[in-house]
C-alpha cells in the first residue's frame, strides 16, 4: 500500500487522496475515443490497481459515454464502494434515450433527474461529490446549486461542487450552499486559474481545488512528438493548442522541463504532477493503463524544492503557452 496521503478538499469534511484517478478515457463519448481507443478489462484493472496505490478518488461523470463511463466505475467498484471517494458530474444535457442533446441544463428538475439516473448507473445510493459539469447559461447558478443543496439534505450526494466556472460564479454560488470543490483545466502548461482570480478566491472562501489534465492532455508525458501522432478521432486533434506551430512551440517548453525532470530522476510526468500537488491541489491525472497510475501515484510522495518550483514556473509563466484549450465554441463555457 503505498503512503498518498489524505487532504482536506474544502472545509466541509470531504478527505481524498492527495492525487486522483480521472476516468475520462475509460470509455468512449458519443462513439468517438477520448484518447485512443480504451479496454473495459484493463481500465478497471486500472482502477483496482490505483486503490492498492493509496489512490481511491475517482472522477467520472455522466457525459462520458454518455453514462458509459460510470456504469464501468460500477463494475469496478462492486462491492467494496465504501473505500472509494466518488466524484461524478452532470449539465450535459442527456434525453431519456440517453443521447447527448450536447445543451445545458441546470434546472432544479433536471438536477434531481440527473441524480437519480448517476445513482443508479453507479449502483450506488449516494454520491460522495457532486459537480455541475457546465453552468447552463439559461439557469442562474444559484437555482442549480440550490436544488444541489436539496440532495445534500436527503443524503443522494455528501459534497457539491462546480467546474469551470468563475470566480464571481464561485462566490454567488457559495452564498447558496457551501462548496467543497471547484474542478478546472490546470497544469504547468495551463495557469490561468492563478491569474483570473479563481485561486485566489477558493483559498479566501475554505474551496478545495481539482485539477483535471494536470498533464496537459498527456502533452507532458513527452509521448506525442508531432501533431500527426493523435490518431483521426482523438479529440486533442481539434485543440488549437496541439495543433501546427502552436504544438512545436509548446514542445520546446516541454523540452526544458524534461531536462529538469531527467536531473531530478524521474519523468516529466511525475515532476508536473509533484508540481500540482506542492500547491495544495488535487491533481487528477487520467488513465486507462496500470503501467502509468503506478507512475503517477509515485508523483504523489515527489518533493520539489523552492528552486526548482521557481524554475519551472519561469519556464512556464502564466499565459506563454500557444493556443487555446479548447475550440472556440468550448471556450464560451469555461471561466463563466
Amino acid at each position: 500500500m503505498s503512503t498518498i496521503k489524505k487532504i482536506k478538499l474544502g472545509s466541509q469534511g470531504l478527505e481524498v487522496s492527495a492525487e486522483g484517478l480521472g476516468c475520462m478515457g475509460m470509455t468512449t463519448i458519443a462513439g468517438g475515443d477520448i484518447y485512443g481507443k480504451a479496454d473495459e478489462k484493463e481500465s478497471i484493472a486500472t482502477i483496482h490497481r490505483a486503490l492498492e496505490l493509496g489512490i481511491n478518488f475517482l472522477d467520472t461523470a455522466d457525459l462520458y459515454g454518455p453514462l458509459l463511463n460510470e456504469r464501468l466505475v460500477a463494475k469496478a467498484i462492486k462491492g467494496n464502494r465504501d473505500q472509494y471517494t466518488i466524484a461524478t458530474k452532470f449539465g450535459y444535457e442527456i434525453d431519456d434515450s440517453e443521447q447527448l442533446t450536447w445543451g445545458f441544463n441546470g434546472s432544479p428538475d433536471y438536477v434531481r433527474k440527473a441524480v437519480d439516473r448517476s445513482l443508479k448507473n453507479l449502483e450506488t445510493d449516494y454520491i460522495d461529490l457532486y459537480y455541475l459539469h457546465r453552468l447552463d447559461p439559461n439557469t442562474s447558478v444559484e437555482e442549480t446549486v440550490g436544488a444541489m443543496s436539496e440532495l445534500v439534505k436527503s443524503g443522494k450526494v455528501r459534497y457539491i461542487g462546480l467546474s469551470e466556472v468563475s470566480a464571481e460564479t464561485i462566490r454567488k454560488a457559495h452564498q447558496v450552499h457551501p462548496l467543497s470543490a471547484v474542478q478546472t483545466e490546470y497544469s504547468l502548461f495551463e495557469r490561468e486559474p492563478e491569474a483570473n482570480g479563481v485561486l485566489d478566491t477558493l483559498k479566501e472562501l475554505g474551496i478545495g481545488f481539482v485539477a483535471y489534465s494536470p498533464l496537459g492532455r498527456g502533452f507532458i508525458t513527452g509521448e506525442i512528438k508531432s501533431p500527426d501522432d493523435f490518431s483521426d478521432n482523438d479529440f486533442r486533434k481539434s485543440i488549437p493548442r496541439y495543433q501546427g506551430e502552436n504544438f512545436y512551440k509548446n514542445l520546446d517548453l516541454l523540452k526544458q522541463i524534461q531536462v529538469i525532470a531527467e536531473k531530478k530522476g524521474i519523468t516529466p510526468s511525475q515532476l508536473a504532477l509533484a508540481w500540482v500537488i506542492s500547491n495544495g491541489i488535487v491533481a487528477i491525472p487520467g488513465t486507462k493503463r496500470i503501467k502509468y497510475i503506478e507512475e503517477n501515484a509515485a508523483a504523489a510522495n515527489v518533493t520539489l524544492t523552492a528552486g526548482e518550483k521557481a524554475q519551472l514556473e519561469s519556464i512556464i509563466p502564466v499565459g506563454i503557452t500557444a493556443g487555446t484549450r479548447y475550440d472556440a465554441q468550448q471556450m464560451q463555457y469555461v471561466g463563466v
